[in-house]
């Protein structure tokens, strides 16, 4: 994926991620604590990090894909602090 079609993707999702919040907001079924768009930050984050090259696939990043030998699984949360 280059990036123009990373940007289209992303750009795409940002519009329906904005539909689905402006449902979810009008739609809330708890009138005394309403949404708000300020709820929806943490996901808005996430979609804006679609756009960056960490998403972009193992073997675009150097690494062999597991049917090359690569790794099974890559542990990507961090240990806790002993």
């Amino acid at each position: 994926m280059d990036e123009q079609q990373r940007r289209q993707f992303v750009n795409e999702v940002w519009q329906r991620f904005e539909a689905v919040q402006d449902w979810a907001i009008a739609n809330w079924p708890n009138p005394e604590h309403p949404l708000s768009t300020s709820d929806f930050v943490e996901a808005r984050k996430e979609i804006l990090a679609l756009g960056q090259a960490r998403h972009a696939r193992p073997s675009q990043s150097g690494e062999p894909e597991p049917e090359q030998g690569g790794a099974q699984y890559v542990d990507v949360t961090p240990s806790p602090w002993p």
